[in-house]
């Protein structure tokens, strides 16, 4: 099959496999990028499409929402691009054993449909080489649930693991760890952090509610003697959801 479209893909050192030297994992050189319905609205409209900007956003706004509602009624959502089913995450120890939220988290999988996998099969892979070793976060793992996949709890820890990471100097304003919600609201790391090293930092998350975030880090760090004279935002470049 012809490939239409390419993904430019960076090679990165994989953290979790310390004891292979020579194993890494691929990031698409664009995933920080994303469309949110603003963006698709503008791309229907320079379509030639009769309709005006408000009303397609309108329209995709009140979409979004029927989603959402039928999401949490229990039920699955299926469109052209992918299939969103409820799911509840945990073990469960016997079949009389109630939900306990300390251990069960509801949570949503997305699976790609039909038409999403044609898609994916005329997309080629241009491998970029390996990624430079500068500041990057590289995984985080939220400490509660020992998930890796995106998902965090508000109020519990995080591991940001990476490079060059550490925020110094601590107390400096505009330095720290922050959460970015969908408006582009920052919500700051308050919490003293439980550790502050250059490859890994240990944070209490802000009770955020339900949505989306980019994690940012803020930093002076460098690893001469001296601090860098301005400072450095090293973004996670994969969404963050308190669900």
């Amino acid at each position: 099959m012809t490939k239409k479209t390419v993904w430019k893909v960076w090679l990165r050192r994989n953290l979790l496999t310390k004891e292979v030297e020579n194993d890494f994992i691929a990031e698409v050189s664009t995933a920080g990028s994303t469309l949110h319905n603003d963006d698709i609205g503008a791309r229907i409209v320079a379509g030639r499409s009769e309709l005006r900007l408000e009303t397609i956003l309108s329209i995709l706004q009140a979409r979004d929402e029927i989603v959402r509602e039928a999401l949490a009624q229990g039920s699955a959502v299926q469109d052209g691009c992918v299939r969103i089913a409820p799911r509840v995450s945990g073990s469960w120890v016997g079949i009389s054993h109630s939900f306990d939220p300390a251990i069960h988290k509801l949570t949503i999988e997305v699976t790609p449909s039909t038409e999403m996998r044609s898609t994916l099969e005329t997309v080629g892979v241009e491998v970029l080489g390996e990624k430079d070793s500068g500041a990057f976060i590289g995984l985080i793992t939220d400490i509660t649930t020992g998930k890796t996949d995106g998902t965090i709890t508000p109020d519990e820890d995080l591991v940001i693991t990476g490079d060059k990471l550490k925020i110094i100097p601590e107390d400096e304003a505009g330095l720290g760890i922050f959460f970015v919600d969908a408006t582009g609201v920052d919500h700051p790391v308050t919490h003293r952090l439980t550790e502050n090293m250059p490859k890994k930092v240990i944070c209490r998350v802000p009770p955020l509610t339900s949505g989306t975030y980019t994690l940012k880090i803020v930093t002076r760090f460098s690893t001469t003697y001296h601090v860098l004279n301005e400072p450095r935002i090293i973004t996670y470049e994969f969404p963050l959801v308190v669900v």
